[in-house]
């Protein structure tokens, strides 16, 4: 077995406790980028740790099926047939990028729920040229039924109490 030389190389761990400077800090693997990034402790502080999360290769490349899918122009199904398609694929991604630092995903899945009120706008005459009227009816139906969505389990977290 024999290295690659342009794909080898020595990659320094930095985080917080580790602060010397090197050519190479984060690497990639697996669809994961290994970097220094700002951790919550189990007391609640904040530190810096050397962690996982979902690589910016992987997170274009599922924004990239994302607009694919070209839900806002689905105007003939309902929610409950886009939810029954596309969850399948999100929880995939939710269940493998989410595993290590799930908030480096939210900003691929917020793309879902714009195009979700942009089908909002071509379905109901009503809500053309009314987003925020979109957005609003798209909380409140993430309200009824949380568990519509996969995505809605990461971006809109249940609260307690």
């Amino acid at each position: 077995m024999r290295l690659h030389p342009d794909k080898t190389r020595i990659v320094y761990c930095k985080d917080g406790k580790r602060r010397g400077s090197y050519e190479h800090v984060s690497f990639t693997f697996l669809g994961y980028t290994f970097r220094s990034r700002k951790v919550r402790s189990k007391t609640g502080s904040y530190f810096f740790g050397f962690n996982p999360a979902i690589s910016d290769e992987a997170a274009k490349r599922s924004r990239a099926q994302i607009r694919r899918w070209r839900l806002h122009q689905r105007s003939g199904s309902s929610l409950a047939d886009l939810a029954r398609e596309i969850n399948p694929i999100v929880r995939g991604w939710i269940n493998y990028y989410g595993r290590f630092y799930p908030s480096a995903l939210v900003p691929s899945l917020k793309g879902i729920d714009q195009y979700l009120m942009r089908w909002a706008t071509q379905k109901y005459k009503r809500l053309r040229r009314r987003r925020s009227r979109a957005w609003q009816g798209l909380e409140r139906t993430a309200k009824l039924y949380p568990g519509l969505f996969a995505h809605w389990r990461i971006l809109r977290p249940r609260t307690t109490g």
